[in-house]
């Protein structure tokens, strides 16, 4: 992401929009999944139609897999917790160099199962000076909802949202309410998430059927979600939008429009045929793991595990068959963002206190 970016509804806070005087104050969210550590750090601003917004100053992102080993042993292994704690290290000297006022740090499945959950927060603490929170189900489900807002627009009246983690993946039904606001209607996490399917089927392929199998168990999981609210038949109003936020659907957006290296202004926001995001999945399970690698949207790093999502993303197509799919390089820590912001206007700047201090 560059440096002074904005995240706003689309065509909203170019750099000449903003209204907000600098020095503004600094936010920093940290979002720690089961497979991602990632940091983004912004200023408030507002554009010309009033509307508040932010404005990226720096972003940091790094794949730890602090949920390895974690559905076997459920424990966090000591190699995962050091490579985490190196990632927030540089998370924390990021945030200190630009001297972030208010900040939260969230942390979702893999610490949410661990045994050790609670004494790897301590030594988080004490390594880094950053005070991670462990987030429910909801609460992560909500704050991705609030990330992503701003994509989710008119005729629509209603939308499904998902997020596919490295240890769950959680689904919204909201209601679109005008004016970037929404209200969800229910909700789901599965238990299932790019990290723990790979651990569970290895890297998937549709040669030995692990691919078919991952599918089949995930649409085992949502079918009652789907029973209950029957949206694949609302679905065919044209009134419900789709969109996915999560490294699977924005890697598969990425090796879509086959871009030489993966550049989130091509993919956040853009719209894909559901359906051709589909064929690239099957297409994807097709091929070896060191294939994968290949591309450089995927890589090393992501070449085992983005199967697992795709098998994920087939398993929602199967019920919501939508005709198109909005991506959005953005979540938890865009929500996470927003909501100290929008604390932060109610009380005041000298009435606030974040928790974040700097070492």
């Amino acid at each position: 992401m560059s440096m002074d970016s904005p995240v706003s509804p689309p065509g909203a806070g170019a750099a000449g929009a903003a209204t907000a005087p600098d020095p503004a104050p600094v936010y920093a969210a940290i979002d720690l999944g089961t497979n991602n550590c990632r940091l983004l750090i912004a200023r408030p601003y507002r554009d010309r139609s009033g509307r508040d917004g932010f404005r990226v100053v720096e972003a940091f992102s790094r794949i730890v897999r602090l949920g390895e080993g974690l559905s076997t042993s459920g424990r966090l292994s000591d190699a995962a917790m050091a490579r985490t704690i190196e990632a927030l290290k540089i998370c924390s000297e990021k945030m200190a160099r630009r001297n972030v006022s208010s900040a939260r740090a969230v942390a979702t499945e893999a610490c949410r199962r661990a045994a050790n959950g609670t004494e790897f927060l301590h030594e988080v603490k004490a390594a880094t000076g950053i005070s991670l929170d462990i987030i429910t189900t909801a609460e992560e489900a909500r704050l991705a909802l609030n990330g992503c807002s701003p994509l989710l627009e008119p005729p629509h009246r209603e939308a499904i949202v998902f997020d596919i983690g490295g240890g769950s993946t959680e689904i919204l039904w909201a209601k679109l309410l005008g004016g970037g606001r929404t209200e969800v209607i229910d909700w789901i996490s599965l238990p299932f998430g790019v990290v723990n399917l790979t651990e569970r089927f290895g890297p998937g392929d549709v040669q030995s059927g692990s691919y078919a199998q991952m599918i089949d168990l995930v649409a085992d999981e949502l079918r009652p979600f789907e029973v209950k609210h029957g949206l694949s038949q609302k679905l065919q109003s044209g009134q419900i939008q789709v969109l996915g936020t999560s490294g699977t659907v924005t890697t598969l957006a990425g090796v879509h429009l086959n871009l030489p290296r993966y550049e989130r202004r091509h993919v956040d926001g853009c719209w894909l045929e559901f359906s051709t995001v589909i064929e690239q999945s099957r297409r994807l399970a097709s091929i070896s793991v060191p294939e994968r690698a290949s591309h450089p949207c995927i890589g090393e790093e992501r070449a085992d595990l983005v199967v697992a999502g795709c098998a994920i993303l087939e398993a929602l197509y199967r019920f919501w068959p939508a005709t198109r799919l909005r991506v959005a390089d953005r979540g938890v820590r865009e929500g996470v963002l927003v909501e100290l912001m929008g604390q932060r206007r109610q009380v005041g700047d000298r009435h606030y206190n974040s928790g974040w201090r700097r070492r």
